[in-house]
């Protein structure tokens, strides 16, 4: 009997460069055709929502469908304003990267969506454990200045990291938002232990954890989920499958059989997958979600449905690896222009005024920029004192780094 030879499977994209890319492997729902459970549901009961599509605005930009939040036309003009706001950062900066005034960023184009209407949903007290592409969770807010960001960005003297983060990596406690961490996937296991911490002391404050569908591959991504499961954390774990990881297309990581909702239901956790740029979809999962945290029912893994549309940061080319149109083409469209066009049909918006929130953004990001510019940067200098590379690691510095700071100080 000849029995046939073993093939390796190696998953490829449906799209490279100057072939087209077929958006057929979404498996993307009509809007408002997903079901919407109580918040009480069990895993077992919500598999059938790790492999639909939660979508809100459907193709005329209106509200449709179960999932619809019913929010107040001002919550979304802010919320406009957000994605708007982290937008025009996010395209300045870059500027101010290829103008050599800071080192390096990462954008979050096309993905604003997700972190600037989840952050409309978490209470004072909760706490983001976040990657480097949820710059849209701070922009949203009103208490973080830009100014400090872009100090952090270019590492200077005002830096609150003190030099100690590459740009982007930012930190603000006071605004729930976890130090960034260059390794992936361990705000995953971070934050399921923050949130045991807080049903521990009986607290009332719940966690949100931020992953890309490339990091669900290590092993950090399992273990969050099972002491998540078991525990019952009272944790929202976000997976944001914007398609690529760098060079690498998310079916790599395990997305082409199936979806990444679906591991949740495997570990016991409940699981949505959602359209990451339905503004309207995104909180409406969010508050489903944080609900679910709030009443003990235990955590939530959510698959957010997104494309990177900018390069994975400013040391990647993404022409190298897919098409130059492929965001044009993606069919969930731009979440920017999805909720603008439904506050238009609401008559809450107007070209007119899209006009004037992008004119004036502008100019407030580059006053922000000047003003960052005026504490220097890392390329003049203008840096924090080398003692700072000492402080804050022990309460009481030892006389092991005492020794040391005096040398470091002798050398300077």
């Amino acid at each position: 009997m000849t029995t046939e030879p073993l093939r390796l499977h190696v998953p490829e994209p449906s799209g490279r460069p100057g072939r087209g890319t077929d958006f057929s492997y979404l498996r993307a729902s009509p809007a408002g055709a997903v079901r919407k459970p109580p918040v009480d549901i069990t895993p077992l009961e919500a598999q059938d929502l790790a492999y639909a599509l939660v979508r809100v605005l459907d193709d005329e930009g209106r509200a449709v469908g179960p999932w619809d939040p019913k929010v107040d036309a001002e919550l979304l003009r802010r919320g406009l304003r957000a994605m708007l706001k982290t937008r025009a950062f996010d395209a300045r900066m870059l500027l101010a990267q290829r103008q050599k005034r800071i080192t390096f960023y990462m954008q979050c184009l096309g993905e604003e969506a997700i972190a600037c209407a989840h952050a409309l949903v978490l209470a004072p007290g909760d706490m983001c454990f976040p990657t480097y592409r949820q710059q849209g969770l701070l922009l949203a807010r009103d208490d973080i200045p830009m100014v400090e960001l872009i100090c952090q960005l270019m590492s200077n003297e005002r830096d609150p990291m003190k030099g100690r983060q590459l740009p982007v990596m930012y930190s603000y406690r006071r605004a729930g938002f976890f130090s960034i961490s260059g390794n992936l996937a361990t705000q995953f296991v971070q934050a399921v232990g923050w949130a045991m911490a807080s049903a521990i002391k009986g607290d009332t404050k719940i966690a949100s954890a931020w992953i890309g569908d490339g990091a669900t591959a290590e092993s950090d991504f399992h273990t969050a989920l099972t002491f998540a499961h078991v525990y019952r954390a009272p944790v929202i774990l976000n997976v944001v499958n914007n398609q690529w990881a760098i060079s690498t297309f998310q079916a790599i990581a395990g997305g082409e059989a199936t979806t990444f909702a679906a591991r949740g239901i495997g570990c016991g956790i409940a699981a949505l997958r959602v359209d990451g740029n339905d503004f309207l979809a995104v909180i409406a999962a969010s508050r489903w979600a944080a609900e679910r945290a709030r009443r003990n029912l235990g955590p939530t893994l959510i698959e957010w449905i997104t494309y990177r549309a900018g390069a994975h940061s400013t040391s990647d080319d993404p022409t190298r690896y897919r098409p130059k149109d492929d965001w044009q083409k993606f069919p969930l469209g731009d979440p920017v222009q999805r909720l603008k066009q439904h506050l238009i049909g609401l008559g809450a918006w107007s070209e007119r005024e899209q006009e004037e929130a992008q004119e004036a953004l502008g100019a407030e990001v580059g006053a922000a920029l000047k003003d960052a510019a005026s504490y220097g940067s890392v390329l003049d200098g203008h840096i924090p004192p080398v003692a700072t590379m000492f402080e804050d690691v022990y309460q009481h510095m030892p006389p092991h780094l005492r020794e040391q700071l005096r040398q470091a100080e002798a050398g300077a």
